[in-house]
């Protein structure tokens, strides 16, 4: 398969990539010392960067997908 073929909008193949990353890291032991940085640079010199950062992205958001807080009946 091609490397950098467009798979349009809902791109499995990364959605694929990024989970394995993600799990690999969740069970790599690391998540705990990341968290316990994160929270020492919001209290150092990067917090007006972060914070900035997220204000960013809070504004090109449409808001949370109300079916994140659907009940679910099983």
């Amino acid at each position: 398969m091609d490397k950098w073929k467009n798979q349009g909008e809902g791109d499995k193949e990364s959605a694929r990539t990024y989970n394995r990353a993600a799990e690999a890291f969740a069970k790599s032991g690391k998540v705990a010392k990341a968290a316990k940085d994160a929270g020492k640079a919001l209290d150092g010199a990067e917090r007006e960067a972060l914070l900035k950062a997220e204000r960013a992205g809070k504004a090109r958001s449409k808001g949370e997908d109300p079916q994140l807080r659907k009940k679910m009946n099983h």
